[in-house]
């Protein structure tokens, strides 16, 4: 009996970490394909990232998982925008993560004014 409540604290402690992993591998993109795939993106949001026109966001240096579930959202119709809903509707998983990967790689510098 007692291995049997030590196992269940363990597990209690553990599974959370092993869900976290587990979400993580599945958003593991490759960044060198998302650069490739990104082409379309720089229209808009430029090779770098920073949005080229005031409302456009930057995406450079955002989070895998922001802009995975961004991307699904505009996939799917949850998130609707005129042109945002058209390029990623035809996005695999794999396309998203990679493009995720991609952007979320790209090094942002934040400088605070002195004043």
């Amino acid at each position: 009996m007692r291995a049997r409540t030590v196992f269940r604290s363990v597990f209690r402690l553990v599974a959370p970490a092993l869900m976290v992993i587990a979400a993580h591998s599945a958003l593991a993109g490759e960044p060198k394909k998302g650069r490739q795939k990104a082409v379309k993106c720089q229209v808009c949001h430029g090779y770098d990232g920073v949005g080229k026109n005031p409302e456009v966001p930057h995406i450079a240096g955002e989070s895998t998982v922001y802009l995975d579930k961004q991307l699904k959202a505009f996939r799917s119709g949850t998130r609707k925008h005129l042109q945002m809903s058209i390029i990623a509707r035809d996005l695999s998983d794999e396309d998203i993560a990679d493009l995720a990967a991609y952007y979320a790689a790209i090094k942002i510098r934040v400088e605070v004014p002195k004043f």
